[in-house]
């Protein structure tokens, strides 16, 4: 299938746009392409994602709640014990709930997203 159009970029909503760049560029290795109070983002220089400040954001509540995830992105990673211990020292936390913990970890960052640290083999 030959589609026509190309992703250049994903933005996520949150209350501190620039400490989850912080966040994502250590996390993926991405360079922090810009930064101010209300807005941030990262690329690898072809791929871009922005964080956006919403005055009346709120955290998910994932797995269960009152305030549904919205989205959540998934990673690989060669070593899940590894990726879990990095992640965090950036903010990251461990969700409670973890439905397949031998194949993929469920974390949060720091702005409340859950995101998946997922085994590369």
């Amino acid at each position: 299938m030959t589609g026509f159009a190309t992703l250049i970029m994903v933005n996520i909503d949150c209350d501190e746009p620039p400490v989850l760049a912080e966040f994502y560029s250590e996390m993926l290795g991405w360079e922090v392409t810009h930064t101010q109070a209300e807005y941030a983002m990262v690329s690898d220089g072809k791929t871009s994602i922005g964080f956006g400040q919403i005055g009346s954001y709120e955290k998910p509540t994932w797995p269960e709640g009152p305030v549904p995830k919205q989205f959540h992105l998934d990673f690989y990673v060669d070593d899940l014990a590894d990726a879990e211990e990095r992640a965090v020292k950036l903010g990251a936390t461990r969700a409670g709930f973890q439905p397949a913990p031998e194949r993929y970890l469920v974390l949060i960052d720091p702005a409340g997203h859950p995101f998946c640290a997922c085994l590369r083999s």
